[in-house]
């Protein structure tokens, strides 16, 4: 075993730890490990949709800019390198290996052992400091307020858009939920949202009041070319623009913004990775809005044949009830993750929301055997990642025409 593989199985072995929500063992490990206050300016984004994308966004210009760039996302789809990245590239897996090993040395005397989201921000941490970035970009993990990301000071804190989800850590009301994403605005440091619900505004304002700044509502849409499908990622743009113009002494001219726009990579969000064939990961409600008004827009009234998975902690009966309109064949395939719900359950609720045909193949390389056009595989990003591992290896699969 290569002690690549040998140092991610140690870190994923921690996953038994659960979710841990609190800012004091985060802080203590990224102290010890010398990176609690790093060096690079910060922009810290929180929120339920479209906060992978804003950070992309954001990445991408400073990058084009010139600037030294750290990212730090979550999930990954098929490595766990993805959640890493300077200027683009993905930590190298020897720079993975070494960091693992050492957060590992630190916390071997700790009687209360961190989580793994801790452990993977404490590596991103020290990755970027070796690299010398001038400016990370980090995404909360869940929530805001506790989140392992709010230990690390930030210089600008973006919100993109609220909803319900999390419910059973983050509180059963939109305000609540607000609440704790909004607390990850900074004593006197920029703050700005996309347009959000009252019950979410008045959150935000009770944030920023106690933090003692002001923020910043950014309702425009950004009209340049984007590298990303789907009208939504034009407020994504915009409000990834207008956290970068925040930035104290932020540079970038007009030719390397629209570079930075045009060329950004997000994989898993309305993805065309064949013609005409969409992998996208929303699997709450709000997401699935958007998603659907992205197909029609894209598509028309052309209906999908759509490959899906969930997870059975989500609300599902409201994606399903969501997501038919624009499914003329449902396929609902197995997948390798306990909080998946098995193609027999969910074709039980699919059925209630439907009353289009259902497909449960025995395994999602027969659900993935051949990918018409007008397919889309949704949901889950267990589903997403164990699709694109499978269709990277299978590099002959057929795309057949209809």
């Amino acid at each position: 075993m290569s002690t690549y593989q040998a140092a991610l199985d140690w870190l994923y072995s921690t996953q038994m730890f659960g979710i841990k929500l609190g800012l004091e063992g985060i802080t203590r490990l990224l102290k010890e490990c010398g990176v609690l206050y790093p060096r690079a300016r910060v922009i810290h984004v929180a929120g339920t949709n479209g906060k992978g994308s804003t950070c992309a966004f954001a990445e991408s210009i400073a990058r084009a800019a010139g600037y030294r760039t750290g990212l730090f996302t979550s999930p990954h789809l098929v490595r766990f390198n993805e959640r890493i990245k300077v200027n683009g590239q993905e930590i190298a897996d020897a720079d993975a290996a070494r960091l693992i090993c050492k957060v590992r040395a630190v916390i071997e005397p700790w009687e209360t052992k961190p989580t793994f989201f801790e452990l993977v921000l404490a590596v991103a941490m020290m990755h970027f400091a070796e690299q010398e970035t001038d400016l990370i970009v980090l995404e909360t993990g869940m929530g805001g307020r506790l989140d392992a990301t709010n230990a690390v000071p930030k210089d600008v804190a973006v919100l993109t858009p609220i909803g319900l989800d999390h419910t059973q850590y983050l509180g059963d009301t939109l305000y609540d939920i607000a609440a704790e994403k909004a607390a990850i605005f900074a004593w006197h440091r920029p703050a700005l949202t996309a347009p959000q619900q009252p019950e979410a505004i008045r959150a935000i304002h009770a944030a920023a009041q106690a933090m003692d700044t002001d923020y910043c509502v950014v309702s425009e849409e950004c009209e340049l070319p984007l590298g990303l499908h789907g009208s939504y990622q034009k407020r994504n743009a915009a409000l990834a623009l207008a956290a970068l113009r925040a930035l104290p002494h932020f540079l970038a001219s007009d030719a390397e913004i629209a570079h930075g726009l045009a060329t950004v990579q997000w994989p898993g969000r309305f993805e065309e990775i064949a013609p005409q064939v969409i992998m996208d990961g929303a699997h709450n409600p709000p997401a699935i809005r958007v998603l659907v008004d992205s197909w029609q827009e894209r598509f028309g009234t052309q209906k999908a044949r759509c490959i899906y998975a969930g997870s059975a902690d989500k609300a599902l009966d409201e994606v399903l009830q969501l997501l038919a309109p624009i499914v003329s064949e449902w396929v609902l395939p197995p997948v390798q993750s306990p909080r998946i719900l098995p193609p027999q359950e969910m074709a039980a609720k699919v059925r209630a929301a439907s009353t289009a045909p259902i497909c449960t193949p025995a395994s999602l390389a027969e659900a993935l055997a051949t990918l018409p056009p007008h397919t889309l595989i949704c949901g889950s990003f267990f589903l997403l990642g164990e699709a694109k591992a499978h269709l990277q290896q299978d590099t002959e699969y057929r795309l057949t025409a209809q």
